[in-house]
């Protein structure tokens, strides 16, 4: 039998068949294996990148089939995910500066919390969407600000 490359929790592992699957409903399963059942159910599915994440009798595993392509993508540096350099925040919307979370010479990666506007009665956290070190701010707290002011800049 064809051995497969699987990935279980970034560890490559390769299997020759053996285990049996049968199907609950649509997340729960039962896996057969060596004569013993493994209870199982399916917690994400990002099929269009091939993963899983799944639940073994209260074990959790990330699981991906090796293509074969991956080792190709990889060699090219195409799995690599590309992440954009900050150079300035603009106020999305008007609004009214609530809080600011950051501080000149702060580095900040995706998804921290640079700063909060409140716009219509409601309180928007603002991101960062790139990398980058807050080289000035334009604000202060309580500043009224229309859409596409400069807020902060990024060096």
């Amino acid at each position: 039998m064809e051995n497969r490359v699987w990935i279980f929790d970034e560890k490559e592992t390769k299997s020759s068949g053996g285990a049996v699957i049968k199907w609950d409903d649509e997340r729960f399963f039962t896996l057969i294996f060596n004569g013993k059942d493994f209870f199982g159910e399916i917690l994400e599915e990002k099929s269009e990148d091939h993963k899983l994440k799944i639940k073994i009798n209260h074990r959790v595993f990330e699981i991906k089939k090796k293509g074969e392509l991956d080792e190709l993508i990889s060699a090219l540096g195409l799995d690599v995910p590309k992440v954009r350099k900050l150079k300035e925040l603009e106020a999305p919307m008007p609004g009214r500066i609530v809080n600011i979370a950051v501080k000149v010479g702060d580095e900040l990666e995706v998804g921290d919390d640079i700063l909060s506007l409140e716009a219509m009665k409601m309180e928007n956290v603002l991101k960062a969407e790139g990398i980058g070190t807050v080289k000035a701010i334009h604000i202060k707290q309580d500043d009224i600000v229309d859409k596409g002011t400069v807020l902060i800049e990024f060096e």
